[in-house]
């Protein structure tokens, strides 16, 4: 099948589209703003539009759409169900777009599809049972088995960012307490190393080097961030058993100075039992707009989209 598809990754603040060939290949990308300071039919109205203008820049065909949300989303109806930073509520995304754009619509969350992507063509190909993590303003896990990426029941599965790991701590924004997001997000580092008494800073990184130069403080918000996270691995290794994590998101560009003291402090909450690796993911903010166009391949027809294209390298400290 010739032509191209639509990939539509939508963030809370900034949507990255592409057109995709058949093999992978970005033939063009592009960003927008989602928006959501305007409300919710504003955001919808810019996404469908955003499609719209990806589809009617190909030089050839279109075949189908992939769109990718956060939030809870129901993949076989096509609707994008709740997300609180977007405001919307049981929304009809897959069919919006697809009357803009005349072609099939796939219709997934952001997370899981990032997850098959990896899966598939990133850090985690060859695997079929694995945990991918982004670690960012907030974070979401894709529990990817038996080589695909599993919603749960009610479509909470891989909420790891609000699954407590310290018993009656800090709220959190979801209504809970002691949520692994609250200690050790991209966001959360640096709020708690300023109302620890720290100095302003601009975000984690900043925390890092701070912590590098011998600040006691931001050691101290460091540190309580790689044990929140090692908290929560154990426990997900030992329910699951995945064969790979694969972490992912802005805090992973700290690189081996996250991913050596994740280990460490994984393997020793661990005592009967090995630790599963620990890599850092391969495609970058690529992986929502290639899973988005893996899954619109599949919708136009092309059942085994990704498994033949070509990997993405990355770092894998």
């Amino acid at each position: 099948m010739s032509g191209s598809v639509v990939a539509l990754d939508v963030g809370g603040t900034a949507m990255k589209g592409a057109l995709v060939d058949r093999y992978g290949a970005l033939l063009h990308v592009e960003s927008r703003p989602t928006g959501r300071e305007r409300g919710v039919d504003a955001v919808t109205e810019a996404i469908v539009e955003f499609a719209g203008a990806l589809a009617d820049k190909s030089s050839a065909s279109v075949a189908a759409a992939g769109v990718v949300v956060p939030g809870l989303v129901d993949d076989a109806r096509g609707i994008a169900r709740y997300a609180a930073n977007l405001g919307w509520h049981d929304l009809p995304l897959a069919d919006l777009v697809s009357q803009r754009i005349g072609r099939p619509v796939a219709l997934s969350h952001d997370v899981r599809t990032g997850g098959l992507a990896e899966g598939l063509v990133g850090a985690a190909r060859g695997c079929d049972d694995f945990l991918f993590l982004p670690i960012g303003t907030g974070i979401a896990g894709a529990i990817v088995l038996n080589g695909k990426p599993y919603a749960g029941a009610h479509a909470y599965g891989g909420e790891l960012g609000h699954a407590p790991v310290v018993p009656h701590g800090e709220p959190c924004a979801c209504g809970q307490r002691g949520c692994l997001e609250t200690y050790a997000s991209a966001a959360a580092i640096p709020r708690r190393y300023m109302a620890s008494g720290g100095e302003k800073v601009s975000g984690a990184e900043e925390v890092l080097a701070r912590a590098e130069a011998g600040d006691a403080l931001a050691k101290a918000a460091w540190d309580q961030a790689i044990d929140a996270l090692a908290t929560s691995l154990a426990s997900f290794s030992q329910v699951l058993d995945p064969a790979l994590i694969v972490i992912g998101g802005g805090l992973a560009e700290a690189g081996a100075k996250l991913m050596d003291p994740l280990r460490t402090e994984l393997a020793s909450r661990l005592a009967f039992r090995p630790p599963p690796p620990l890599v850092l993911a391969a495609l970058g903010s690529q992986a929502g707009c290639l899973g988005a166009a893996i899954l619109a391949w599949r919708a136009a027809g092309e059942a085994t989209a990704g498994a033949d294209w070509t990997p993405y390298e990355g770092d894998a400290a």
